[in-house]
């Protein structure tokens, strides 16, 4: 009877010690199963709704489910870490030694700590759970115990393996003024590489964000669809590897190649964080948690709603003066605009920034262009009732410019060969992982904060990558930590601006949208979209930009006919109409514009400013998508309480005898009565739903039938036609 009593007693604890190692990480509403049994490696178990209980789930059946599988021990497989050891040794392998949770204020931090059985290399793999929103962030810190320098050679942030099915993958693409254009296709077997090589910017070509449709194509606002962002300024590489089991591997990190890091004994090694979602309501409902969790936790001041200003370049370009930045400013208070912005071209003593081929770096007053320099314009801005903002490039210089006469040392270039120049045939990129470049960068801005503390806002431009390899800092075994090295360096900066400056409005501009990324969005507060304002294509590339991001840091603009990028030509309500889905600001010659055209923007502007919390701070519902081309794009903003949504149509094709489809809403309560109201409008007559209330079930469930065309005098027709509809319930 004791010996039978006895082995219960073992069976019983040794079923308690196994559940105890079955780590559940629980998030808002999401859920990361994973097994830790001391002395084995870690594997994955569950990812996806949040579940009661852990104790239910079928594990995995087959599959290489390593949690954070290193290579050398099992070679044919993805490896998320490799490294070569101090004698050489290119083998590891991580076994659990124990794992921990703390808390903090908005949730829990679950490390699972690992240790190579042989070698002295340890891995903290650390797990961030938000309590008030759905996402689950991960990271490695490697930290080097052994006798000797290892080098890691590849290094990632986390792998997520997926089960295998009629999984489609959704991500971003694009170029210089055609970015975040959206990719839908299906992952099949193979391998698929996303990644990116630029050193400073990396969010032109392609993205360092992802969704994964797990019922077949990805639609809007159903289905089951898992996010993932990786949170970091510089080069990537994220890949799905799907080979003969049941699962798709995705792993996500810094891009390993040319970056080889050395690592000194003692020293740690943190990858950027590895954010992870989950949604059972389509695309839309991924979009709605890296929305939330990004105004909650990573964007700076994301619980502002930012200012409507204009933006001085394409109204003038480099031709700044005094007079025409006081005229720029008059015109946009008096349109109810609330910021300037002076972009490039007011700097320079000995080289005067009159093009693109000289200056940066010489960050001092061209006073011939403005006599009573940055006071002289905030005073001006002042008067005018509206803040004041400057545009800077401070990673950059020209060859031609003070700064590299004095410190050629301090450009990023390759040992023994000249530099490859960018922009202008002049321009070279700073070595940010020197710290003297560093401090200087920092000084650009401190100097101009601290001179001039009513400055508000900063345009910080970056228009070149990296495009010859070599730091003048670094010695010479140490050559290929330069991508990280520079990001590092560019991090430090940005935190130090924010300790001392932590009100200022920064915006990430990089020759257009090329930092749109999680890693810069904690010292910035909004992104330049693209330097094509062109109506019809901010469609498209808004609409991608929107899957990670929210539209409170998409600078959105109108600007002139024909656009000066596509030299297309529409109509004025519709570039307002789409500016206006996005951080409303304008790029243009106000004293080019028509008394009708400045009443038409004056409007806008005054009703941008009524549903500005809902589109800044309220939740996404993409409805009818440009990309399938069905004529119209459609998509609607919704408030926490439900009581307000801002409507969204656009038609973007125009043909005779055209039959557009009726879009359907989203996210309304069904049981409330809204009240439409047509924003901006131009119509000689109101549109038969404009004041009449209906419910959120049938707006759900019908739509509202929009007009085709505008119903305007013959000598305003157009082929252009949106509407813009502002829902309030009663």
């Amino acid at each position: 009877m004791n010996k039978y009593f006895n082995i219960l007693l073992l069976f019983l604890a040794m079923s308690v010690q196994a559940v105890a190692e079955r780590l559940t990480i629980q998030s808002k509403g999401i859920s990361l199963v994973i097994d830790a049994e001391k002395g084995h490696e870690p594997t994955f178990v569950y990812f996806g709704p949040k579940l009661v209980s852990a104790s239910d789930i079928q594990p995995p059946r087959s599959g290489r489910m390593g949690l954070y599988p290193a290579y050398g021990l099992n070679t044919p497989t993805d490896a998320a870490l490799s490294v070569r050891h101090a004698d050489g040794n290119m083998s590891t392998t991580l076994h659990v030694t124990g794992y921990d949770t703390r808390s903090e204020s908005n949730g829990t931090i679950t490390t699972v700590w690992l240790k190579d059985p042989v070698y002295n290399l340890s891995v903290a793999l650390r797990y961030r759970a938000y309590r008030d929103v759905d996402m689950i962030e991960t990271w490695a810190e490697v930290t080097n115990g052994e006798r000797g320098t290892v080098t890691l050679t590849q290094f990632a942030s986390g792998m997520l393996p997926i089960r295998r099915g009629d999984v489609w993958l959704s991500h971003l693409y694009g170029s210089w003024a055609n970015e975040g254009i959206v990719a839908e296709e299906p992952l099949l077997a193979g391998q698929k590489v996303i990644a990116n090589k630029d050193g400073v910017r990396n969010s032109h070509t392609a993205h360092a964000e992802v969704m994964f449709s797990l019922d077949g194509k990805g639609r809007e606002n159903e289905g089951n669809v898992i996010g993932a962002a990786l949170c970091y300024s510089g080069n990537y590489k994220l890949r799905v590897t799907t080979d003969d089991t049941e699962y798709h591997y995705f792993c996500a990190g810094i891009n390993e190649e040319n970056s080889a890091y050395h690592l000194k004994r003692g020293e740690t090694f943190t990858t950027p964080p590895l954010a992870l979602t989950f949604s059972s309501e389509g695309l839309s409902g991924v979009s709605r948690n890296f929305h939330k969790w990004g105004r909650m936790y990573k964007l700076a001041h994301g619980d502002r709603p930012r200012d409507i200003l204009l933006n001085s370049w394409e109204g003038v370009y480099f031709d700044i003066n005094e007079a025409g930045m006081a005229d720029m400013m008059r015109e946009i208070a008096g349109m109810g605009g609330e910021l300037f912005v002076m972009d490039d071209g007011w700097f320079g003593d000995k080289y005067p920034r009159d093009n693109d081929h000289t200056s940066l770096g010489d960050w001092v007053v061209n006073k011939r262009k403005l006599p009573h320099g940055i006071d002289g314009l905030l005073h001006e801005a002042k008067k005018n009732g509206v803040k004041f903002g400057i545009w800077i490039e401070p990673e950059m210089a020209n060859t031609l410019s003070e700064l590299y006469e004095r410190h050629p040392d301090w450009v990023i270039k390759a040992s023994r060969r000249p530099e490859v120049l960018g922009r202008g045939g002049t321009q070279v990129v700073l070595d940010l992982s020197n710290p003297k470049v560093q401090d200087y960068v920092f000084y650009v801005v401190d100097n101009l904060l601290s001179r001039y503390p009513d400055i508000a806002y900063i345009k910080w431009d970056a228009n070149m990558s990296i495009m010859n390899h070599g730091s003048q800092y670094l010695s010479v075994d140490n050559q290929s930590h330069l991508y990280i090295a520079y990001h590092r360096g560019f991090e430090s900066v940005c935190q130090r601006i924010r300790a001392k400056f932590p009100d200022v409005v920064i915006q990430a501009c990089a020759s257009g949208g090329g930092r749109a990324n999680w890693g810069v969005l904690p010292y910035f507060d909004e992104f330049w979209v693209s330097d094509n304002t062109d109506a019809l294509q901010r469609v498209y590339m808004q609409w991608g930009t929107s899957y990670f991001f929210p539209a409170m840091v998409m600078a959105s603009h109108i600007s002139a006919v024909p656009n000066h990028t596509v030299f297309r030509t529409t109509s004025l309500k519709f570039r307002i109409d789409v500016a206006m889905s996005g951080r409303l600001g304008m790029e243009i010659q106000p004293k080019n514009m028509t008394a009708w055209e400045k009443n038409l923007c004056k409007k806008a502007i005054a009703e941008y400013k009524e549903i500005r919390p809902v589109v800044q701070l309220g939740d996404i519902y993409r409805l009818l998508s440009p990309y399938d081309k069905r004529g119209v794009a459609s998509l609607m903003y919704v408030d926490e309480a439900k009581d307000k949504a801002v409507f969204y149509w656009w038609k973007t094709e125009n043909f005779q005898n055209e039959h557009l489809p009726r879009v359907r809403m989203a996210g309304l309560n069904p049981n409330k009565l809204y009240t439409v109201r047509e924003l901006n409008r131009i119509d000689n007559n109101p549109l038969d739903c404009e004041g009449k209330s209906y419910s959120g079930a049938y707006l759900m469930s019908q739509g509202l039938d929009m007009p085709y065309t505008h119903d305007v005098d013959y000598n305003k027709k157009s082929d252009w036609s949106s509407r813009v509809l502002y829902l309030i319930a009663r």
